[in-house]
Formats: structure tokens, C-alpha cells, sequence
């Protein structure tokens, strides 16, 4: 499965408040009492929950998930695709598709699960048109089950891989949806997601989705993976809520200015180019406070 780059979070967008029992039950997955996973052998995914620890606010930070190389000097955190090894010695947290399916895996889900690729009134698998992505169909809480399955997978291989934690990307897909998910349905998924993460010993991050970061942090997850949240002045609606822990990344110089400017000294912030590629190759670019 190719894994394509992260999306660029351009337009602030207000989101709708997550219910009180999604929050209720975030609040018992994180004290790893309650909302249990099951995988698709229906074993308890909760069970014999085992240590998570939490990124160190403002440390040094690297984005890679465009494809691993040496980290540079001085970087103790880097983000990279569930696909590749975490580097030695580092904080790893391993980039997870969770909300959508990766560019060119629409024929695996098709054949594998098809009723899980959200669908229009006509049968047609709704489109993130920006990065060619079908959205995934959390609507109910039996497609959120079998989902937290699949995923659940996915976040179980980052751990014995020896990441120590996840980000769960497009937490936003209902705003793609054309009106068929609700950010209740997100933050339920989300809920699971955490669960699971924990239970596999995994901190997990929240990416992107300002406007829903305190119901995030309220759902089970642990930290922040940011887009140009200084683009966009947002990056202080995640510091609030996730005490600092906060990944940062920008696309652009004045972006960079600005995230390093207000929260330089408390965030990781780091430039990446645009389509995140290796060292050494045409086009990468990398640029800290």
C-alpha cells in the first residue's frame, strides 16, 4: 500500500461539539476501565493494558513520513509511516491513516470489506478529492467496531515494531463527507482508536482538527500533530489542551515566523517541504526555530 503525504490544513473550520457519551466514554478509555476493542478475532483489546509513555513538550522533532533518513542533530522525536523501522534511541510515533484509505487502496477494501467505504445515496464511494482518498464509513457504531479492528491492526504492528506511539490522521473526514458523518461519529472512532492505542502501550495523537482538541484530549488522546497550525494561528487551542505536547508542522517561511514567534519556546515546530521527502532528494527543505 503506497502512503501518500500528510494534508495541509488551509481553512479554520468551526466543529460541532462531540456528545456527552462519546466524552464519557473517552473518559473511561483513558483510565483503561472501559470502551473495550474488540480486534476482528474478538479478543478484548483492552486487556493487560501496558505503560504509556508521552512525548516530552518542545523537544526537537523531525517529520518523515515521506520516507526515512538519518535524523538530524539534536532530534530526540520524529513522526514516521507505519511502513518504515523507528529510528533507534528517539521518540517514534508511527503515521496511521485512520479516518480514509490510502491513494490507491480502494480495490483492497472493495474486496476485502466493502461495506466499510463510505458511500453516497447513489453507491458511490465518497472522495477526499484533495489527496484522492475514500473515506472510511464510521456512521454506526458496528462500521466503528469492525474499523477499530482493522486499524487496531495496524496500531498492534507500530508497537511491536518498537514505536512509542501513534498518529491516527484525518480526524476531520467528516468535514469531506458531504454531509454523511458528524464529528460525533469522528470522536466516537477516535475514542476506540485511543483505546486501542493504549492498550498496545502506544500514546496517541490527535492530527489536526483544532477546533476539537479539548474533546479530543477529553476522548483518550495524549498529544498534537499540527499542520500549519502558526499559518493559521491555531496553534494555541492545541498547547491549551494538550499541556504543550504539540507536534508543529509548516509548509511555508511566514508560517515557520509565525509558529516560532508565539510558541517556539514551547512547541516542537519544524518547515517541511510540501510533499516531505527524504534528505538528499530534490525538493526537501527542513528549517527549525
Amino acid at each position: 500500500m503506497v502512503h501518500r503525504v500528510h494534508r495541509v490544513h488551509r481553512i479554520p473550520r468551526a466543529l460541532r461539539r462531540a456528545s456527552a457519551a462519546v466524552v464519557l466514554c473517552g473518559a473511561l478509555a483513558l483510565a483503561a476501565g472501559g470502551c473495550t476493542v474488540s480486534g476482528d478475532d474478538g479478543e478484548d483489546a483492552d486487556a493487560d493494558p501496558k505503560k504509556v509513555v508521552l512525548p516530552e513538550p518542545g523537544a526537537a522533532f523531525d517529520y518523515q513520513i515521506g520516507g526515512a533518513y538519518p535524523p538530524p542533530a539534536g532530534v530526540r522525536a520524529l513522526s514516521r509511516d507505519r511502513t518504515a523501522e523507528p529510528a533507534p534511541g528517539l521518540y517514534n510515533i508511527c503515521y496511521v491513516n485512520a479516518f480514509q484509505a490510502q491513494p490507491g487502496s480502494e480495490s483492497w477494501w472493495r474486496s476485502h470489506h466493502p461495506g466499510l467505504l463510505l458511500r453516497d445515496a447513489g453507491g458511490t464511494p465518497v472522495i477526499d478529492r484533495d489527496w484522492d482518498e475514500p473515506l472510511l464509513d464510521i456512521s454506526t457504531p458496528a462500521k466503528r467496531e469492525q474499523l477499530a479492528g482493522i486499524v487496531g491492526k495496524w496500531i498492534d504492528a507500530c508497537a511491536a515494531a518498537g514505536y512509542q506511539a501513534v498518529e491516527a490522521d484525518n480526524l476531520d473526514s467528516h468535514e469531506r463527507s458531504d454531509g454523511l458523518l458528524t464529528a460525533e461519529d469522528n470522536m466516537a472512532f477516535g475514542a476506540l482508536l485511543a483505546a486501542r492505542a493504549h492498550a498496545a502501550g502506544l500514546a496517541i495523537g490527535q492530527k489536526n482538527a483544532a477546533g476539537l482538541a479539548r474533546q479530543g484530549r477529553t476522548l483518550g488522546f495524549d498529544f498534537a500533530v499540527a499542520e500549519e497550525c502558526g499559518q493559521y494561528d491555531e496553534c494555541g487551542a492545541y498547547a491549551d489542551a494538550y499541556d504543550g505536547r504539540v507536534f508543529v508542522i509548516e509548509y511555508r517561511s511566514d508560517g515557520l515566523t509565525a509558529a516560532c514567534a508565539d510558541w517556539g519556546d514551547r512547541l516542537s515546530v519544524v518547515l517541511r517541504d510540501l510533499d516531505v521527502v527524504p534528505a538528499g532528494e530534490a525538493g526537501y527543505r527542513r528549517r527549525t526555530c
